[in-house]
């Protein structure tokens, strides 16, 4: 096929950036036209003829210095290459690779003074909104609009970039604009690329100014590869037809490779990455199980695999758990949790847990004490993906393509952070209609009756993680997010079902304490010339907010954790941009290394102990552990231990157990970062003082709360069960079906 370029006149250098010029000249090397990174990426360019062999396509086409004027052969047109890529898919192939990087619009790796436009309607849609999934405000008219919108509609607008370094541009992805009062995209546009910003020429296919397929809906975006890669400085994105109800808006990320060394694309992004060898790669499902292999391989001492349940698809939950006695609950040692991907789009988490698994089992075999001492007094749990199903869809798509949402929600189009049981209302109703909240219980809240059900609205992958609360006495815990850059802490949920307001729990100076001590040792949010993500100043919080300040999250795993069960959890929202780019991810692994392992390290604060009954020394499990002025308990595991986590101070403690007279100690938390020991001996209620209760009318105190909570849970459990065999059931028939229509065939 002959091949179209962006056939380009010579632009004259002054000084040394002439010479650059002339070096790159002489060490231009083939590209090749189909090697991009996206899975279902639109190749958009109009046009073009395609009446050369199928040999010449394969040979790809040489890029473009934009202080050229050779003349070269053209491109096959978009028709010709979509079919290529079906093809490809059709017969099994691999997807094609991307050739080039973003250059980090979309991350904020591209300040704001780099990004420039012919106009704009007011300063919130100026060309520093022209981000890919840049968010707006509730607020239309606000300083934070959803895109940039030029103000005039005409063919004469334009947003462009300054790449700052001699880039080799590969493509342009565009997205309409966000809002909840607009609908603005551009359908076609032209690209125009220049050294100088001034001498500007545009972007040729073949004998004809090449026009690049946009957008038909706000939200999805769309990549327009440029027909020959080409070298310059500034590209220049000039819409020329847009939505007919509609004003010119767009949001844009750019693709493009510095040139310092053309044989290797990502030379400038490693020389910025990480020290660690780790494996930087977005991972799907198989690749995941593959890597999470290979540390237990490494590390056979200290690590193990296990599965929680499965997703609604079928793809098993991995947990890998890191401790120096793999498998079992030590006595007094502290169980911790990270959790990631439960919205499948939100990528970064599930890396950053991958590559934590792996330095801790290289750095443990190394001698760090840091974390030798980690593994040895923790007990540690990775679960990399609680969304499997959504993430596939979201890799799928590929890092820039998958938009906002795409893959956020599981298979049954279920958000897993509304999943859980809203507690917060039951206990908050519940100290209503007793006018005193001591009565209520503020602890180990039943899940409801409606939700054991086996017709209940709740995702495999939720009943799974539930279970798995109840089976280990996690203390602590973080859910990893993405698309901000903060952390948040219970309570999530508003009372009376305000949008937004304070609602904080009684744990409130630990919780902060907790996302502080993340917040603070992270590259990005301790940095404070950062700039916002989307529309809020998160810097006047330091970067830490009450779930419910930020927005209601009725059902949420965080309260769900802390009213349910003895952890404590915040969400952790990891970057700006939900799926980063694979060059990325070694910066990112480097701005949160020291965040994942300080909050781990929290899990040793506050008190601990075991409980035990005075005369048989063995432990006491369910017991209920009071902390004065603390108006929420914990319980005790099953062999008696317990953590309680507080911040520095002297504590009144109070620990009652069914069938025990209560007992009472005093106890110091000091600003050593190691829990402070605080065990307690309980003197069970003699026979002949119980029946003295009852002669008298008494009642015998008992948990009945308790009682309620486990009956609730094997009825979560029973229903879970069921509906695992039949889906199961349908599979199997799926399958038989499947190979009797092969075999037919």
């Amino acid at each position: 096929m002959e091949k179209s370029l962006c056939t380009l006149a010579a632009v004259i250098f002054l000084g040394g950036f002439s010479r650059g010029a002339r070096a790159l000249t002489s060490n231009a090397t083939a590209q090749s036209y189909l090697s991009f990174n996206y899975t279902t990426a639109a190749v958009t360019v109009k046009g073009a003829e395609a009446t050369a062999a199928e040999e010449q396509s394969r040979d790809g086409a040489t890029e473009t210095k934009l202080f050229t004027s050779t003349a070269r052969n053209k491109q096959p047109d978009a028709t010709d290459i979509s079919q290529e890529i079906k093809n490809k898919e059709e017969k099994g192939d691999e997807k094609p690779q991307m050739d080039c990087p973003p250059l980090g619009l979309e991350s904020l790796r591209v300040d704001d003074s780099q990004i420039q436009a012919s106009s704009y309607q007011r300063l919130g849609l100026g060309p520093h909104r022209g981000r890919l999934n840049i968010q707006s405000g509730i607020e239309d008219g606000d300083l934070y609009d959803g895109a940039w919108c030029a103000d005039f509609k005409d063919k004469h607008q334009w947003l462009e970039v300054d790449a700052i370094h001699l880039t080799r541009f590969t493509g342009v992805i565009l997205q309409g604009r966000n809002s909840i009062w607009s609908w603005d995209w551009v359908e076609t546009y032209k690209v125009q690329l220049s050294n100088d910003s001034v001498t500007w020429k545009t972007c040729m296919n073949g004998t004809k100014e090449a026009i690049f397929e946009g957008n038909q809906n706000p939200e999805t975006p769309v990549l327009g590869v440029l027909p020959v890669p080409t070298v310059a400085r500034f590209i220049r994105i000039n819409p020329q037809t847009w939505y007919s109800n509609g004003t010119v808006c767009l949001r844009a990320e750019i693709l493009g490779c510095r040139v310092d060394d053309p044989d290797n694309s990502y030379s400038s992004e490693r020389e910025l990455g990480s020290k660690d060898a780790l494996d930087f790669r977005h991972h799907n499902y198989k690749e995941m199980r593959k890597l999470m292999k290979s540390v237990t391989k490494e590390c056979p001492d200290i690590t193990r695999i296990y599965t929680i349940g499965k997703s609604y698809n079928g793809l098993k939950l991995y947990v890998m758990e890191i401790s120096d006695n793999p498998g079992k609950h030590e006595l007094g040692e502290p169980e911790f949790r990270y959790v990631a991907g439960m919205h499948g789009n939100e990528a970064l988490g599930r890396e950053l847990v991958l590559n934590l698994m792996q330095y801790m089992c290289r750095e443990y075999k190394r001698g760090n004490q840091r974390i030798v001492q980690l593994v040895t007094e923790t007990r540690i749990h990775f679960l990399p993906s609680m969304n499997p199903d959504g993430y596939e869809v979201a890799y799928e798509k590929g890092s820039e393509l998958a938009g906002w949402a795409e893959g956020r929600y599981t298979f049954e189009g279920i958000d897993l952070n509304h999943n859980f049981p809203d507690l917060n209302n039951i206990m908050w109703d519940a100290q209503e209609t007793a006018g005193d909240a001591s009565k209520v219980s503020n602890h180990y809240i039943p899940i409801p009756e409606y939700y054991t059900k086996e017709d209940a609205m709740v995702a495999p992958e939720t009943r799974a993680v539930i279970s798995w609360m109840q089976d280990i006495p996690f203390v602590l815990s973080a859910n990893l997010h993405g698309g901000e850059l903060v952390i948040t802490y219970p309570f999530d949920c508003t009372r009376d079902w305000a949008p937004k307001e304070n609602t904080p729990s009684v744990d409130n100076a630990f919780f902060r304490w907790l996302a502080t001590v993340y917040a603070s040792t992270n590259v990005v949010m301790a940095n404070p010339d950062r700039r916002h993500c989307h529309y809020e100043d998160f810097q006047q919080h330091n970067n830490i907010i009450n779930g419910g300040a930020w927005h209601t999250v009725p059902g949420s795993m965080n309260d769900f954790s802390y009213l349910h069960t003895n952890c404590f959890e915040v969400t952790v929202e990891l970057s700006c941009d939900k799926f980063p780019h694979v060059s990325e991810l070694p910066v990112e692994w480097e701005n949160n290394k020291e965040s994942l392992l300080v909050y781990m390290e929290q899990v040793h604060r506050g008190i601990k102990g075991v409980i035990r009954d005075k005369l048989t020394k063995q432990g006491v499990a369910d017991a209920v552990i009071k902390v004065e002025d603390h108006e929420h308990d914990i319980r005790s595991a099953a062999d008696g231990d317990y953590w309680r986590l507080l911040n520095p101070g002297e504590y009144k403690v109070v620990v009652w157990a069914e069938g025990y007279f209560p007992s009472v100690r005093r106890c110091h938390v000091g600003m050593e970062p190691h829990a402070t020991i605080c065990d307690f001996a309980l003197i069970k209620t003699p026979i002949q003082r119980l029946k003295e209760i009852r002669a008298k009318g008494g009642k015998i105190p008992q948990d009945l709360q308790l009682r309620l909570r486990a009956l609730r849970l094997r009825k979560l459990r029973a229903s879970t069960k069921a509906i695992n065999q039949r889906r199961e059931s349908q599979r199997l028939q799926t399958r038989r079906a499947r190979s009797s229509g092969a075999w037919r065939g």
